[in-house]
């Protein structure tokens, strides 16, 4: 699964990375977790000015997706999560499956591995190129009683790799730049003709760095989260009260 990542990346290199002319700037983000706004990239319908050569856009949405068809979203999971292996199939998900296909830009994730009764131990999965990468994630617009429109993104996931199997079974789908216009092409190229895009990245791809529980209270924003951990250093408890993942 995906559940907390980060992006740390410049908006220059994110820009340059998914060729926009354009984009917003943002603070480095060092523990991001579900709910919280996301940038995704989007590629423009026929019907939008062109922004750019590559038709390509960046913008907010909630990481949490909210089907289009939900009356209450409080009545519903928080789908920050989509299997890759059945989205195309889940009411959840089909739509934004066929239609609404996007990126989002990263520069690594967390994962945690349970031991047991034990406490889980944090994991920061860190790709082993300095330029940021890019998650498989499926977006949905969806309209609230009032009239208000919310951007919302789920990041689609796969069968962990053979490294990344040791920690956890599912890791997010990480989408190669040249399999970026395939895969947010949603007018021309169908959920069928990407499925091979949905696979795990190679053992190799990502390096993994034990970090300190820290990482665990979505208060902790800042770089220490993302120190490695020193096997001397006793475990660190988040303050009473903060939210956890687990």
């Amino acid at each position: 699964m995906c559940g907390r990542f980060t992006l740390i990346a410049t908006p220059e290199s994110v820009a340059e990375r998914f060729s926009l002319t354009e984009i917003d700037p943002f603070p480095p983000r060092y523990n991001i977790a579900p709910t919280q706004p996301i940038l995704i990239i989007r590629k423009a319908e026929p019907d939008m000015r062109p922004r750019n050569a590559s038709g390509r856009y960046g913008q907010l949405a909630r990481w949490g997706l909210i089907p289009g068809w939900a009356k209450d979203p409080a009545t519903l999971p928080l789908l920050f999560n989509a299997r890759s292996e059945t989205a195309n199939e889940r009411n959840s998900f089909k739509g934004a499956m066929r239609h609404r296909r996007c990126l989002v830009p990263a520069s690594g994730f967390y994962e945690w591995r349970r031991n047991g009764k034990e406490r889980s131990t944090p994991f920061f999965l860190k790709p082993r190129g300095e330029e940021p990468i890019a998650f498989a994630a499926l977006a949905e617009t969806f309209l609230a009683p009032d009239g208000s429109e919310i951007d919302t993104a789920a990041i689609l996931t796969t069968s962990a790799n053979a490294a990344l199997s040791t920690i956890h079974e599912r890791m997010p789908v990480v989408v190669e730049p040249h399999d970026f216009e395939r895969w947010l092409d949603n007018r021309e190229v169908s959920p069928a003709e990407v499925a091979d895009i949905l696979r795990p990245v190679s053992d190799a791809f990502f390096e993994i760095v034990p970090v300190s529980e820290r990482v665990n209270a979505v208060a902790n924003m800042g770089p220490d989260v993302q120190k490695p951990l020193n096997p001397d250093d006793p475990p660190t408890s988040p303050p009473a009260g903060q939210g956890r993942l687990f």
